[in-house]
């Protein structure tokens, strides 16, 4: 595959820059070649190409990472290559020693390769935040202990990233950094998608029969819900606001799942009850 310097195709002189800067750098780029504006110009359609391919590398961080190595690696070969123009002109114009002299036995500094891991934690952490411990074993078979500052109301799959902590870099090169992916496990209480929480809200069959309110637990404290009269099992009510932090600001939907449940122990009275209301119902959920 022949290489390209997405970076200089954007406009841009380094690697070091943030997703911010590379969509401006995109987007200059891309009004700048637009077919639009350069009709029937045949470079500036394989241009916008190009652009596009560069974004698309460069805005994903994973693939991103996976290009730098072999950016850095060009840029390194460039380097020497200009050194080594500049030794000649040096030597050219009398100037050895402040060429020759000074970088040529200098080894070229290599940052050290990113590490990615993942950690598991609940969704009440997730939500309210922690401090986690993890270790890992490095690339000499030691075990390294860091803290892991898990900020509240992060997402599902969202990546810590922990500067310096990845692999040593070679030729006093910088580290590489640390990518911790967590993974939040729903609860027998609470279950997340996106930024509901669902949860299950289990009732009698004589309060779905005839509607109630009830006291439902939310991550954060209690509210009281009102059952409708006649309301199934797998039936939703949806309590607005009191779901997971949606990084705005507010909240997303605490979303309960209806459960009838049948008391698998009941007394003689109960049992009569029961036996009156199977003789004077007509009711019957085969036949609806």
């Amino acid at each position: 595959m022949v290489y390209k310097d997405y970076y200089k195709i954007l406009g841009l002189e380094t690697s070091k820059v943030t997703l911010d800067e590379i969509k401006t750098a995109y987007r200059t780029s891309a009004k700048k070649y637009h077919p639009d504006v350069n009709v029937g110009d045949v470079l500036a359609e394989e241009r916008i190409k190009d652009i596009n391919e560069a974004y698309r590398v460069l805005s994903t961080p994973a693939t991103k990472r996976k290009y730098d190595r072999t950016w850095n690696a060009n840029y390194y070969k460039e380097q020497r290559k200009n050194r080594g123009k500049e030794s000649f002109f040096d030597i050219f114009l009398g100037n050895v020693n402040n060429s020759l002299n000074n970088d040529e036995d200098k080894k070229v500094p290599i940052r050290g390769e990113d590490v990615d891991t993942e950690i598991h934690i609940s969704v009440y952490d997730a939500f309210y935040g922690l401090e986690k411990r993890i270790s890992l074993r490095d690339v000499y078979g030691k075990i390294k202990t860091l803290t892991v500052v898990v900020p509240k109301g992060i997402r599902d799959g969202e990546k810590i990233r922990l500067i310096g902590q990845g692999k040593e870099g070679k030729n006093g090169g910088k580290n590489g950094d640390l990518f911790i992916k967590v993974n939040i496990d729903s609860n027998n209480k609470f279950r997340l998608k996106g930024c509901d929480l669902y949860t299950d809200l289990l009732l009698s069959p004589w309060e779905a029969a005839l509607g109630t309110r009830v006291n439902l637990k939310t991550i954060d404290g209690e509210t009281k819900v009102y059952i409708p009269q006649g309301i199934q099992s797998g039936e939703v009510i949806k309590i607005p606001q009191k779901g997971y932090q949606n990084g705005n600001g507010g909240r997303g939907d605490l979303i309960a799942e209806i459960k009838i449940m049948v008391p698998k122990k009941i007394d003689s009275s109960e049992k009569e009850m029961f036996q009156k209301l199977k003789e004077i119902s007509k009711f019957n959920p085969r036949e609806e």
